[in-house]
């Protein structure tokens, strides 16, 4: 098995990292801004993007991308997140973009797809709610067919950047008549329709990414359905393996991993370097092994797409093991520092612009959000293993 890369493929990789290089402060993420100061920064680099076409290279050529392979969008992924290119995961770009390419109609292609491509439209997803959260087919927000508009009641919840979206992609429940699985459906909503309210979830950092979403009465015109009424589970089951399978956690870690094992390689305690004592030593090595594995996991998951196979299992699996080797080496990073590992990136005292601070409350999120550790080990015993539903 040969686990390298073409030359082609490294030297797209050099040119995606001399772009950084070239177009982003290296400083940019030691500013201290706050998320909407932040979002027009993303923005703006979003745009420097529009002329390499590498935002949209993974669409076909049809829809105004480069038609490259899901390795090349793999390299693109990983070099931006570690090198924390602002923005770099973009919802209305890696989810509704190819679930209208799948099932959307000629019309909503045409409407949807250049302003997605150019990064004119920000996008949210309206999932999970109150009580339903893993299990998605529980759903209870309801959205009912009246002449030629649905109007949909309900309440969404960890709505990422639904405080600045454009539009919305809404799981509705079309028909509750029938199992809860066959009476879903996906809605393209205007965020800034009547009857939407969005209000501010702040988390454990301090800052304001997340909402909870309000709708009452809002209308939605029919031809903003995507797929056929009340089988948007599919798409849905769907949506939700694509987004478990980022690669972005493993690498976010590995980025960290780097920064850490050179704090502690520069740093002394006592006169000897931190990074000569066994204990750290020992930790370090065994996070370096668990973020590789968590980044082959993922690259299997391509390989799997790639070859016409269902790649379900991997990504499952793929996102526990980002999610949890995030969560376990915020807290080695933490001990390592002690009490100055506490201070938030506003401090002068604080190592490394105060990302372990940061991550050590952010990263609680990552074994929850889109889905459970639980659940994903239920997927792939399920899927991965063919055991019957415990």
């Amino acid at each position: 098995m040969d686990f390298g890369w073409t030359p082609e493929d490294n030297a797209f990789r050099s040119e995606v990292r001399s772009f950084i290089r070239k177009t982003i402060p290296p400083n940019w993420d030691e500013m201290n801004l706050d998320e909407e100061e932040e979002e027009v920064y993303a923005q703006e680099f979003a745009r420097k993007l529009l002329p390499t076409k590498w935002r949209v290279m993974h669409w076909p050529e049809a829809y105004g991308g480069l038609g490259y392979g899901a390795w090349r969008q793999l390299i693109f992924s990983e070099e931006v997140t570690y090198h924390r290119f602002p923005g770099a995961w973009d919802g209305g770009n890696m989810v509704v973009a190819p679930l209208l390419m799948h099932a959307g109609t000629d019309d909503q292609k045409r409407r949807f797809l250049g302003p997605i491509a150019n990064a004119d439209y920000s996008w949210c997803q309206l999932f999970t709610e109150p009580e339903s959260g893993s299990d998605l087919a529980s759903l209870r927000t309801r959205a009912v067919l009246t002449g030629d508009d649905y109007v949909v009641n309900g309440q969404k919840v960890f709505n990422t950047g639904a405080h600045l979206a454009d539009w919305g992609l809404l799981a509705c429940r079309t028909d509750t008549e029938v199992p809860k699985h066959r009476g879903i459906s996906f809605l393209l909503v205007d965020m800034k329709s009547p009857g939407v309210t969005v209000r501010p979830l702040i988390n454990l950092t301090g800052a304001h990414a997340q909402n909870e979403v309000f709708l009452e009465d809002v209308r939605v015109p029919k031809d903003h359905l995507v797929g056929r009424e009340n089988e948007g589970w599919y798409l849905l089951v769907s949506a939700l393996s694509s987004e478990r399978g980022g690669i972005n956690r493993a690498t976010q870690a590995k980025r960290l991993l780097d920064d850490v094992t050179g704090f502690v390689a520069s740093t002394a305690y006592n006169g000897r370097p931190i990074g000569k004592r066994p204990e750290v030593r020992n930790r370090l090595a065994e996070l370096a092994i668990a973020i590789d594995l968590a980044r082959w996991v993922f690259y299997r998951a391509i390989w799997a797409q790639v070859n016409g196979m269902d790649p379900t299992r991997e990504n499952s699996a793929s996102k526990i093991m980002g999610g949890e080797v995030s969560q376990r080496l915020a807290s080695t990073a933490m001990n390592m520092m002690g009490l100055y590992g506490q201070l938030n990136r506003r401090s002068k005292y604080t190592p490394l612009q105060g990302r372990i601070e940061m991550m050590y409350k952010e990263t609680v999120y990552y074994t929850i959000g889109l889905g459970t550790s639980e659940i994903n080990r239920n997927v792939i015993a399920q899927r991965g293993l063919g055991l019957p539903r415990g």
